[in-house]
């Protein structure tokens, strides 16, 4: 039995008996599994697929195969360090999209089966929507009415939210999203897989201004990172026929400086956004919310404007079962359930 008391806090709810909830998340090549206690994480387990590092990027076939390979043992080491057994669980919950469709695929039949077997209801999860909530996951809660810039590498977003489950999408990105500018870009100064974090990792000891890339004019609170992204290509190209060793000789200015592009980019929009709709609280989520250039821009954006700013802990901004568990506690509440035929799919509008 369910008691809601006014507000979407979750720490305000009374419940009778316990909510457990198993999460699972399978949209690209992490393997998750989490268990939430009325909204409380108790576990969150994350297996990283190695398989990629070798092509540089993600294959699809490869990760599919390698969440059948972990999908059980994440799960059952969820389970035991959360203190609960199957028979405790009240809802399982699973990444219905967007994502890889057969990573996507391994995930949602794995959740329908452990619901069908334990006889409780299936929650299906938004993958960009629980990017938002991860800042739920942990005190400080944001106050709504929230602005949120939910950055991944397949997404780059400004997201209104004016209660868990009522958001509005009021800015993407029109082609590359940040974090495929930043692997991309990774991929030209031969870096390893996953690029991003490496371009953060130099750009630690680089000079920021040492290149200047261009910033595009897109309208409204709408994203471009193609054109950025083609500007250091030919950049690249230009300065190694002038200097062969020019990227080893400049790797970090290199990459402090397409950071800082790419991370100018994204806080003024998130400024442009939060002036416009007149929301104060405001935060960023997704995996390329790690970076450090960026977690430092948001601060000092919110230190200027004297605005409370968010930034969920490293363990909740890349692909984690505990953002999809907190997503699925919010819906338990609702009664969003979720019927057994459902599919999952690779794009989706929310």
């Amino acid at each position: 039995m369910l008691c809601n008391f006014a507000g979407f806090n979750h720490s305000v709810s009374v419940l009778v008996n316990p909510v457990n909830i198993l999460a699972v998340e399978s949209s690209c090549d992490e393997t998750s599994a989490a268990v939430l206690q009325d909204g409380r994480v108790l576990s969150n387990i994350i297996a990283t697929q190695k398989v990629h590092e070798q092509y540089g990027g993600v294959v699809p076939e490869l990760a599919s195969r390698a969440h059948l390979q972990q999908i059980v043992p994440v799960v059952d080491q969820a389970l035991r360090q959360s203190g609960l057994d199957g028979g405790q669980i009240t809802a399982v919950a699973f990444t219905q999209a967007p994502g890889l469709i057969g990573s996507l695929l391994v995930g949602a039949g794995f959740a329908k089966s452990l619901a069908q077997a334990w006889s409780v209801p299936l929650i299906a999860v938004n993958h960009m929507q629980a990017h938002v909530l991860a800042h739920w996951i942990e005190e400080p809660l944001p106050a709504f009415p929230f602005l949120c810039l939910t950055v991944s590498g397949g997404h780059t977003q400004l997201v209104r939210c004016k209660a868990p489950l009522d958001m509005q999408v009021i800015g993407t990105t029109l082609d590359d999203a940040a974090g495929e500018a930043f692997d991309k870009i990774a991929k030209m100064l031969e870096l390893p897989y996953p690029g991003g974090p490496m371009i953060d990792r130099y750009a630690q000891s680089g000079n920021p201004d040492a290149f200047h890339f261009p910033v595009p004019e897109i309208k409204d609170f709408d994203f471009s990172f193609s054109g950025v992204k083609t500007s250091v290509l030919y950049f690249l190209q230009k300065m190694k026929n002038r200097e062969p060793d020019f990227i080893l000789q400049h790797k970090n200015d290199i990459c402090a400086s397409v950071q800082k592009n790419i991370v100018h980019i994204l806080i003024k929009k998130l400024e442009k956004a939060a002036m416009a709709t007149g929301i104060r609280h405001i935060g960023i989520a997704g995996g390329v919310s790690a970076n450090s250039a960026l977690r430092h821009a948001l601060t000092l954006l919110g230190q200027q404007h004297n605005w409370p700013t968010y930034l969920p802990r490293f363990e909740y901004c890349t692909d984690n079962a505990a953002m999809i568990g907190m997503v699925a506690h919010y819906k338990y509440q609702q009664q969003q359930f979720a019927s057994l035929d459902i599919v999952p799919a690779a794009r989706t509008a929310w």
